[in-house]
């Protein structure tokens, strides 16, 4: 049982008595002020009128653990001190230095306490860390820009978004609003995940979706979240102008925008807006601090992949504003039954060399089985790298997973398909978008012969990719080094 002795009570050592915490550790308040000593004794805490510089007074105390030194004076706050460091010298000694220190006070301060309460340094300090802190000048930066925008912001998330471009659209859009800048999260193409749907349909999101071919001339700025390229993973023209970009992902060239954050160490591009929704202040809606916290989880796979200490602090910041049940909702929807076929025919048509596994899952109706048949063949014994590929009218979908230590499959990713459309990616977890413009003037038949090419170009592609990756040992997976069919020559 710990005993803990005050000396002085005033106004921070009142206020820190109130705040003790209640535990079994023993406590004594020595003060002159025979006011503040029946305010205790009312609250039970043990108070005991007296001078707490006289050395009479201290030699009848009990030997404490630790000393609080908590007058209001610096003077007789130092007096304190050096009677009680003489009287208890193993104590440890925190002690209130008071509002009008000499430079002499502070050294004997210094000197004799372990540790020193000052009031002007603790202020400093906190006004340094909430002006000139890299979260606060990124949000100073963001407020300025923000405040920059005459009309109305689109918010941008790449298409068919995810749980972290979804949340991430969603708290930049809220933070836009709180400083008088309306906001719209905006998407082309479909939410069809069923974990994704349920997410934006449990919270009641307010999602604009854009039509193929949308312009976005009644808004007066563009923001990207979760991507940062007009043109890439969007349905934007490359030469739109972007006035704000937030990610999280490797840029693969230059980011064209007037305001730019990109931060390749985060797990998720909503750990950043988390960051930013604390520097603004203006608190966190229940359903939006949900879905940040979701997008942190998925985008890092419940922290195990590519999870910083800031993806880490994010989530505590979240946690106490969260819908624990409304999140439980979300990650237990139903599966549907093309989500269980697509996983099916993956398995089926898989075809393994080594620890890596690539298939087809041919003509699909929910890009978004991709990544969950992916993780699937993860699952299976000797795999550790997986790329799973479907069809949808005359693209081909993409999505990547590994768990392999030496492999970059953001890069493996981007060797393999950057030159024949548009890819990118992590270290663990990638995908790409390919345009096979000759399924749509091809009959069944064709069709059926040109899908068997494509597949061929695809999983050799990838194979010779990831065997360039260094430390690969030459023809681990690699059978054929003939490709006779690309899809260069297709188009």
């Amino acid at each position: 049982m710990v005993f803990r002795l005050v000396l002085g009570c005033g106004t921070v050592g009142r206020q820190t008595i109130g705040r003790l915490p209640e535990c079994d550790d023993r406590l004594l308040v020595v003060t002159e002020d025979e006011q503040t000593v029946e305010t205790l004794r009312d609250r039970s805490v043990p108070a005991r009128e007296a001078d707490p510089t006289d050395p009479g007074v201290l030699a009848g105390v009990e030997r404490p653990a630790l000393v609080f030194v908590a007058g209001d004076r610096t003077d007789r706050n130092r007096l304190a001190l050096e009677r009680a460091r003489e009287r208890f010298p193993a104590a440890t000694i925190v002690a209130y230095l008071g509002g009008k220190p000499t430079p002499e006070d502070r050294a004997a301060f210094d000197e004799l306490a372990d540790r020193v309460v000052d009031p002007e340094r603790a202020l400093g300090g906190a006004v340094l860390e909430a002006t000139t802190s890299p979260a606060a000048d990124a949000a100073i930066r963001l407020r300025r820009r923000l405040l920059q925008i005459d009309g109305r912001l689109a918010v941008m998330m790449h298409d068919n978004p995810d749980p972290d471009a979804i949340a991430s659209a969603v708290a930049l859009a809220e933070i836009a609003e709180s400083v008088g800048v309306p906001a719209d999260p905006c998407y082309f193409g479909q939410i069809s995940h069923q974990e994704n749907r349920a997410m934006v349909n449990v919270l009641g999101l307010d999602l604009r979706n854009l039509e193929p071919g949308a312009t976005l001339e009644e808004y007066d700025a563009v923001a990207l979240v979760d991507h940062s390229r007009p043109g890439v993973n969007d349905q934007l023209s490359e030469d739109c102008h972007v006035d704000i970009v937030i990610d999280h992902h490797p840029p693969r060239g230059p980011v064209p925008s007037d305001y730019v954050d990109l931060r390749e160490h985060a797990g998720a591009t909503s750990t950043v807006l988390t960051e930013y929704l604390e520097q603004f202040g203006s608190g966190f809606d229940r359903a939006t601090a949900t879905a940040l916290l979701y997008g942190i989880r998925v985008d890092t796979d419940e922290f195990t992949r590519e999870a910083s200490s800031a993806d880490f602090e994010a989530a505590a910041t979240l946690w106490p504003h969260v819908d624990t049940d409304v999140l439980r909702r979300i990650e237990r929807p139903s599966l549907e039954g093309e989500t269980l076929d697509t996983i099916a025919r993956a398995i089926k048509n898989r075809e393994q060399r080594g620890p890596v596994a690539v298939a087809s899952a041919g003509r699909i109706g929910d890009r978004d089985a991709l990544p969950q048949a992916a993780d699937r063949l993860l699952t299976m014994e000797g795999v550790d790298t997986s790329l799973v590929f479907g069809f949808i009218d005359e693209m081909v979908f993409v999505s990547a997973r590994s768990r392999a230590g030496g492999v970059d499959l953001g890069e493996v990713v981007r060797d393999a398909f950057d030159r024949i459309g548009s890819a990118g990616g992590h270290a663990n977890m990638a995908g790409a978008q390919l345009e096979i413009g000759i399924l749509g003037a091809a009959d069944d038949e064709q069709v059926d012969s040109i899908v068997s090419v494509v597949e061929e170009v695809i999983t050799d592609r990838f194979f010779e990719a990831i065997e360039s990756q260094p430390g690969t040992p030459v023809g681990s997976y690699t059978q054929t080094s003939e490709v006779l069919f690309t899809l260069e020559d297709e188009e």
